[in-house]
């Protein structure tokens, strides 16, 4: 079996040492290796061999993890042409023809229903209605539910905004609309 390696630094070579000293007087016989091991760890800060030995293995384990993904870059260029199915109010004026546009104007719609509150079926009907100019909020409502953003009761009487963070092409679109719109 393979012994896993642990380096061990005292910060200080003279308390490590008057550490050691006092605890090996204090020994009534010839300390054995795993209580030369607690000494040693003892006399460098930890509460023994165990915990210097867990301290360890979490920091290998941190160094060990990925680096968190870097942020993703704004597609500008998308934010642009989907911030054209918007009037200068902020409102949708037209459903767009591509999946992914379609998926960042619900983001912006869910931007502008209220966070953490439950609201009944003619509450988000009327915020959805105040939002575009095609008249069909239905479609709306259902892809806000389908694209995981709103979730609703099975009776489908109350609907929650579901918090999540929206991707960065979606926060662009939505901060470019907010300064658009009169405020």
């Amino acid at each position: 079996m393979s012994r896993t390696l642990f380096p061990f630094v005292a910060p200080d070579v003279s308390a490590l040492a008057r550490s050691l000293h006092r605890e090996l007087e204090a020994c009534e016989h010839t300390p054995g290796h795993v209580q030369l091991l607690n000494m040693l760890t003892r006399s460098a800060g930890y509460r023994n061999f165990q915990h210097f030995r867990a301290q360890q293995v979490a920091r290998d384990r941190l160094e060990r993890e990925p680096d968190p993904p870097a942020a993703q870059p704004v597609d500008h260029l998308r934010v642009g042409r989907v911030a054209r199915h918007f009037d200068q109010a902020g409102r949708l004026l037209r459903w767009p023809p591509k999946a992914h546009q379609r998926t960042l104007c619900l983001w912006v719609l869910w931007s502008r229903l209220p966070a953490g509150r439950v609201l009944a079926e003619a509450a988000v009907n009327a915020i959805l209605q105040g939002h575009h100019h095609f008249g069909d909020h239905a479609l709306l409502r259902r892809g806000l539910v389908d694209e995981g953003m709103v979730t609703r009761t099975a009776d489908g009487r109350e609907y929650r905004r579901l918090e999540r963070p929206p991707p960065p092409d979606a926060v662009a679109l939505i901060r470019h609309l907010g300064r658009r719109a009169p405020g």
